[in-house]
């Protein structure tokens, strides 16, 4: 398997990991302990505390850069296109998605958290457009 599909794997598997332990253990803490009902998470209301709001905005993160990600992955795949450079580019991405959401959920939103974040989402933006150029050019060859 290629590196690019690799990452891809380790992305999903983040995801489902922010998903399980960001919002999961929460969730399911407070209806077995009889605290909360399934029905009170309304997904159209914000509730939970401002650590378990960001946990749900970094897993929907996720969720939204996930199938991005994962079509410049699989095109690299399709194309046959290998280099250390794509290789290097999709760690690129996947350390900076990492540290995108360990920011998101551990650290309170300050003007400094969030300029933290963003750099670290455009990062990984940069990354996906160089790779896509990347594979692009592999391709055509």
């Amino acid at each position: 398997m290629t590196t690019p599909l690799w990452v891809l794997l380790a992305f999903a598997m983040w995801t489902l990991a922010v998903l399980m332990v960001g919002i999961g253990v929460r969730r399911w803490s407070l209806i077995l302990t009889g605290r909360a009902q399934l029905t009170d998470f309304p997904a159209d209301m914000p509730h939970g505390t401002p650590a378990y709001r960001r946990a749900v905005r970094a897993h929907a993160n996720c969720v939204e850069n996930l199938p991005v990600y994962g079509a410049i992955a699989v095109a690299a795949f399709a194309a046959n296109a290998q280099s250390s450079s794509i290789d290097t580019l999709a760690l690129v991405f996947i350390a900076a998605r990492v540290c995108q959401t360990l920011v998101h959920v551990t650290l309170v939103e300050t003007n400094a958290t969030v300029m933290i974040r963003f750099l670290f989402f455009l990062t990984q933006i940069v990354a996906m457009f160089w790779l896509a150029a990347e594979v692009a050019r592999h391709a055509s060859t």
